[in-house]
């Protein structure tokens, strides 16, 4: 009898939280963080995305305050212009890493424009926690980075990268090496804001001379230092590249997409 009621007490393993925190189980947290999000996009109808990244230490009333305010206009108007397409699908959301600073920005921006807006935030023992303004719906916490990124790119048409650190320029480089190596199936359009930021950080011109990178590697991207430069940018390129009104279907839904709104190869 003590034998069967230990048996019965046993957890069957996917409710058994001991494994699943283990090294042994990793592999079924992974697909957690691919899954997860998978599920609610899909039933939220998010067809694509505009991500922004940026410092999560600029605050709106610091000395680089600028840059926020311009994230939360640009958001915002962005918001407004994608809500008034007619789909059945949501177009070119507003999608950030979900902490503070710029990523405060770019969410409160959309929220301000009623839009929904999406938080890929990730667990780090400084700075980063989800900020008030993402869609409690799409409001997301990672733990592996590499997944983190992968939501990033996936539904990404756009991106616009405000001043950073480590993290901005980690993403920054991770896209245009995916773009300039064509490991994403699809024009993404890039905006650099901030061009003296930019240009003092990172020396592209030097790049070419060296033959680090190709002459052709610095038109990957375009350089604005003001909302209306950006916005026009984002608009003549996503209208151009990657909207089809009759494509209702959210990429994240079809098994093979021919067109562009497919992801990596």
């Amino acid at each position: 009898m003590k034998e069967s009621s230990s048996r019965n007490n046993r957890l069957v393993a996917y409710k058994n939280e001991a494994f699943l925190d283990s090294p042994a189980a990793r592999t079924l947290r992974i697909l957690s963080e691919y899954l997860e999000p998978f599920d609610h996009f899909r039933r939220e109808k998010i067809r694509d995305t505009i991500v922004f990244f940026g410092s999560a230490r600029i605050s709106e009333t610091g000395p680089l305050g600028n840059f926020y305010h311009d994230a939360r206009e640009l958001a915002r108007r962005l918001t407004e212009w994608s809500d008034g397409f007619p789909a059945s699908t949501r177009r070119f959301v507003v999608c950030s890493g979900g902490g503070p600073g710029i990523m405060e920005a770019a969410n409160r921006g959309a929220a301000d424009a009623n839009g929904k807006t999406i938080g890929l935030n990730i667990g780090l023992p400084f700075e980063q926690f989800p900020n008030p303004y993402i869609t409690p719906e799409l409001n997301f916490e990672f733990h592996y980075f590499f997944m983190r990124k992968f939501w990033f790119s996936y539904l990404a048409k756009a991106m616009v990268i405000f001043p950073g650190g480590y993290g901005s320029m980690d993403e920054l480089m991770e896209v245009l090496t995916l773009v300039q190596t064509k490991k994403l199936n699809k024009k993404i359009i890039i905006v650099l804001y901030g061009s003296k930021f930019w240009k003092e950080i990172i020396n592209f011109d030097a790049l070419v001379r060296y033959g680090t990178i190709s002459p052709e590697d610095v038109t990957l991207f375009e350089f604005a230092d003001d909302v209306d430069t950006a916005l026009r940018i984002l608009q003549e390129g996503l209208l151009k590249y990657h909207f089809h009104p009759e494509a209702e279907t959210p990429a994240i839904a079809k098994s093979r997409d021919p067109d562009p709104a497919s992801t990596e190869k």
